[in-house]
């Protein structure tokens, strides 16, 4: 009789627990509910970034302020690029500015002026991979966080160097249909910036 008493004591702890596990995953997958519709937005934002990164090193790249919407705004370290006037500024290529484009906007208070691009040098092979995104879709809203990776190989044969990793935090919206940058601000280290919200 004792051994069926402690046997009725654990199935009766197990079920307990069992429970008390089912409320919380049940909490946490109704935090993040996928439906085919977020699915679908989070590939189309990941193909928009790579798109986007794909343009880099392109002898006739699309031109870069298409992937973001009117009032976009693009942040590179402590320069501030605005509307789309001012990321093709920003590039300085990748099909120029619009015939009839007004100047860029004056950068924000407390960062810098915009620098003209360097030239770039010749270069065999330069390439720009991504990893580790992380994209949260909000309706007709998205954020990403990704890192970024770039290779260079200066001649052919010659051995391939990362030169730069850092990261990236963009805000999208809809525009028409599809996703566009509304943000993009690129960053060193581990910390997002300041005022990010996922």
């Amino acid at each position: 009789m004792k051994t069926l008493a402690n046997i009725r004591i654990w199935v009766g702890a197990l079920l307990v627990i069992g429970c008390f596990e089912l409320t919380f995953t049940g909490a946490a997958l109704a935090e993040e509910e996928m439906t085919t519709k977020t699915l679908i937005d989070r590939q189309q934002i990941l193909d928009l970034i790579t798109r986007y990164y794909y343009n880099f090193g392109k002898e006739n790249p699309e031109n870069f302020s298409d992937f973001y919407a009117d009032d976009a705004v693009l942040i590179l370290g402590t320069r501030r690029y605005e509307g789309k006037t001012g990321i093709v500024q920003a590039y300085g290529r990748g099909g120029g500015a619009p015939a009839g484009a007004a100047p860029a906007t004056a950068p924000a208070a407390g960062t810098s002026p915009a620098a003209p691009p360097a030239p770039r040098p010749k270069r065999y092979s330069f390439n720009v991979t991504i990893s580790n995104p992380l994209i949260v879709v909000r309706g007709n809203t998205a954020t990403s966080q990704i890192i970024f990776t770039e290779y260079v190989q200066e001649k052919q044969g010659d051995p391939t160097k990362m030169t730069t990793q850092g990261k990236e935090y963009g805000t999208f919206v809809r525009v028409n249909g599809q996703w566009r940058y509304r943000t993009r601000q690129i960053s060193g280290g581990s910390e997002p910036p300041a005022d990010w919200k996922e």
